[in-house]
């Protein structure tokens, strides 16, 4: 079964090849206090949760958002994907809610995503609900982030739940434009990789290391990503994935 994960807003759109780092995004914003910001990847691979959702092929990546000064904000991403008959060749989410600072080196960022696959073929239940919660803390040229998603049992994942907690790490090298990022995953539930390659245990690990470089408004990435599971040639195989990215 196809399915997704906006890299999570921590979540989020694919940086640096990882699944849950959002591209740093230009904001244009007038005296009402909403910006707008807008994104744009290539990427050699979509993975999710480590999983690829493109059939080991290159996806077209992209979306926008619109915040508040209060926190609040509001946005949608699109990838291109290979999910056949049943999820097309489209994910489309849409996903909204609030960030803030509790103090100068912690936030927190919790919303709600709802994953759409406009396609008929087969007249299935494919979209779902994903509400999601993280806290973020920086320390020096470094960057955590604790994260939570979990999506109630609904048809689309099969009558099952779904819970993800991840955490991400983020160095940047001083003086440079350089970043060196890795990321941990554990999923239980009906989107667990070795579930999706076809065993019956509905937990398993995901993770990535990579790097990025990033020059004006454009980012350049590239990260080995892995899961647990049986290996399965362009869907669960460790892979090492490309991602140019711009924002606006």
């Amino acid at each position: 079964m196809l399915t997704s994960f906006r890299g999570l807003m921590a979540v989020s759109l694919a940086a640096a090849g990882l699944s849950i780092a959002t591209p740093a995004m230009a904001q244009s914003e007038d005296d009402s206090g909403f910006s707008v910001s807008a994104n744009a990847a290539l990427t050699t691979d979509y993975r999710f949760r480590g999983v690829s959702l493109s059939g080991g092929d290159p996806a077209v990546q992209g979306g926008f958002d619109v915040a508040h000064d209060s926190g609040f904000y509001i946005g949608t991403w699109a990838s291109s994907i290979d999910g056949g008959p049943s999820f097309g060749e489209l994910e489309f989410d849409i996903y909204a809610g609030w960030s803030g600072n509790l103090t100068d080196a912690v936030s927190v960022d919790i919303g709600v995503l709802y994953y759409i696959y406009p396609t008929e073929e087969l007249g299935l239940d494919t979209d779902y609900i994903e509400p999601y919660a993280s806290i973020s803390t920086s320390f020096g040229p470094a960057e955590a982030t604790f994260g939570v998603a979990y999506a109630p049992e609904q048809d689309s994942l099969g009558g099952d739940d779904n819970l993800y907690l991840y955490t991400d790490l983020g160095v940047g090298i001083p003086d440079t434009p350089f970043t060196l990022t890795g990321h941990l995953g554990y999923t239980d539930g009906a989107l667990a990789p070795p579930l999706l390659a076809g065993t019956t245990d509905d937990t398993g690990l995901d993770w990535s290391i990579g790097a990025s470089v990033a020059q004006g408004n454009f980012e350049v990435g590239v990260a080995y990503i892995g899961v647990e599971g049986p290996s399965i040639d362009g869907f669960t195989d460790d892979a090492i994935v490309g991602t140019i990215s711009a924002s606006f």
